[in-house]
């Protein structure tokens, strides 16, 4: 009865019905371009990355629809997919779409990934205690940044990435340090695409912050977001490279302007550069 008075289960049972509607009705394009299994599983890949991306609130199916750019029935029918094979779980009170313990299991099978998180966390724990701020080890994942580990606590940095937060590379310095890093032509690209997202998702009110962003970190050569986003946030960053000299990550500080004011840039530079070596020297379990 509850699930019954739910809003949300409304919502389901309307995508439910549309989706049966739409796989009646679709025809079949003869010579079309990408087989329907390829775009299958690049859809469902599409909404689990989606899904995995709200790891602690979770997504309503309208909201994730939205998102994905997808139509609610599509949505719909993928994430029973997901939940029948456990990748996706969807919480009781509220229906929401969360990610499921099947991803904790094949995780399983990369040990060594595991290992650099916690050489990772042990690092940053020390650094973040030594500068009474907040730092972060953010992984590239595509176009995009994936928050791996955080560590050590500032109050109002507007800092609100948590282990599991994935964002477009352009919206925080660490992503800024990693598209340094990169070729002029993948940089452009990704910037162009992450910039489709941002308008799609905020409208243009922060693409003039984000812009300043780039081009101030361009200018000292490290990722630097001096309250661009955020009032009174500042943050800075530089790349983490692996033994192939490719920028896999990022390690970033955030703190108060008072605590890391724009005239000691040289020295977080160096601060920060004995973090990054280090974690490059950890970083080599992921090759072995």
């Amino acid at each position: 009865m509850r699930e019954a008075a739910n809003p949300n289960a409304k919502e389901e049972a309307g995508a439910a019905v549309e989706s049966r509607s739409c796989a009646e009705s679709k025809p079949h394009i003869a010579g079309a371009s990408t087989r329907p299994g390829t775009r299958s599983l690049t859809r469902g890949i599409k909404v689990l990355r989606m899904v995995a991306s709200r790891p602690g609130t979770g997504w309503r199916l309208s909201d994730l629809a939205t998102a994905c750019n997808e139509d609610r029935a599509t949505v719909h029918r993928v994430l029973s997919r997901l939940v029948d094979e456990r990748l996706v779980r969807q919480r009781l009170d509220d229906r929401h779409y969360l990610p499921g313990p099947m991803l904790f299991e094949l995780g399983l099978a990369l040990p060594e990934h595991s290992q650099f998180r916690r050489s990772a966390e042990t690092i940053l724990r020390v650094f973040a205690h030594e500068m009474t701020c907040v730092a972060m080890l953010l992984l590239r994942s595509g176009d995009d940044f994936v928050c791996t580990v955080r560590e050590g606590s500032a109050l109002h940095t507007g800092t609100m990435m948590h282990p599991g937060t994935r964002r477009p590379l352009i919206t925080s310095a660490g992503g800024v340090a990693i598209l340094q890093a990169l070729p002029k032509l993948e940089t452009e690209r990704i910037v162009a695409e992450n910039t489709e997202r941002e308008i799609m998702k905020h409208g243009t009110g922060r693409l003039a912050g984000l812009q300043r962003m780039r081009e101030r970190s361009a200018q000292h050569g490290m990722g630097l977001n001096l309250g661009d986003l955020v009032p009174h946030s500042f943050a800075y960053s530089l790349p983490v490279r692996n033994h192939a000299d490719e920028a896999f990550a990022a390690v970033v500080i955030t703190g108060k302007p008072e605590q890391f004011p724009e005239s000691n840039i040289d020295e977080l530079r160096m601060k920060l550069r004995r973090i990054a070596d280090a974690l490059e020297i950890e970083s080599a379990v992921l090759e072995a």
